[in-house]
């Protein structure tokens, strides 16, 4: 019996030395605390490659930036009531007509990118009032949504434009962020460039081969479409051509105004870095030291 409890109490020791030692060779977990003034962290799960890839959201919807959740929402309100609206009133509205449904649509995307070709025109008093209605909601909608929500899609693109500038060379994504970071207005306004031109020839064919325009008619009646002149002697007639017509006046009016802006940016930037670079480059003289001196002592520094 003696000889049993010995055992015991010795296997019992190494058992708890045993464990000790294991706990004592485990790395001790660091407990980390934030500072109140440091930035919150951004932790993700780790690629193949190293990089530190998004968390996906299980909802489409939820994946979407806040700017296209507020465009989806204002323009679906806009299209919806317009719609409905003029095709309560559709026969007093004159001109080519195709569909009834899609005629209010169409008539309401015309009439809020203020294009007004003239091909559907109100003849009504009502019609005449809703119209202008529409056209003073369609100009704010644009101006205070949609061109945040293109700004935006134009700056997803500069990734892409400057990983096409080094396709043949390694580049790092820390490089990549940099360089767009430092010419970010330059290449907003190449991505605007493309995506415009891109826009002026598909609306140049699309006009050429469904409406049967040839090609100065089709070409013409683009440039009047995106700068929303609408002089109406050409215009999209037929149902292909007007559901063509919802999508891509909405992209073209909006492309050619952000194209523009980018370009102003880009004068002001280049204005800016030409005067950091004069005053760097300029020869300090006595009168900029005299005025340097503040406190009228002889000293500056």
């Amino acid at each position: 019996m003696a000889c049993n409890g010995a055992n015991q109490s010795l296997l019992s020791g190494l058992a708890t030395s045993t464990t000790q030692k294991s706990n004592g060779d485990a790395p001790q977990r660091r407990r980390l605390r934030r500072v109140r003034s440091a930035p919150l962290a951004e932790f993700g799960p780790t690629g193949i490659n190293g990089d530190t890839a998004l968390l996906r959201s299980e909802s489409i919807f939820g994946r979407l930036h806040p700017s296209f959740k507020k465009v989806a929402i204002f323009l679906s309100v806009y299209l919806g009531l317009g719609t409905k609206c003029f095709y309560i009133i559709r026969n007093q509205i004159k001109g080519d007509k195709t569909n009834g449904i899609l005629d209010a649509v169409y008539f309401s995307v015309v009439t809020m990118t203020t294009v007004g070709y003239g091909d559907l025109v109100p003849n009504s008093d009502l019609a005449k009032l809703l119209a202008c209605v529409f056209v003073f909601t369609g100009i704010a909608l644009i101006g205070l949504v949609l061109t945040k929500a293109a700004d935006y899609l134009v700056e997803k693109q500069e990734t892409l434009l400057v990983k096409a500038l080094h396709m043949h060379q390694k580049v790092g994504q820390l490089e990549i962020l940099k360089e767009t970071e430092n010419n970010r207005v330059k290449f907003k306004f190449y991505t605007a460039l493309i995506l415009l031109v891109v826009l002026i020839l598909a609306g140049t064919i699309f006009l050429s081969k469904v409406e049967n325009l040839d090609l100065v008619d089709a070409f013409y009646c683009v440039c009047s479409t995106i700068t929303t002149l609408g002089y109406g002697d050409k215009s999209f007639s037929t149902e292909g051509g007007r559901i063509f017509a919802i999508f891509w006046i909405l992209a073209g009016t909006i492309c050619l105004a952000q194209f523009f802006l980018y370009i102003a940016e880009l004068n002001t930037e280049n204005r800016q870095k030409a005067l950091v670079k004069w005053v760097l480059s300029r020869r300090t003289t006595n009168v900029d030291l005299e005025a340097a001196d503040l406190d009228n002592d002889g000293v500056v520094g």
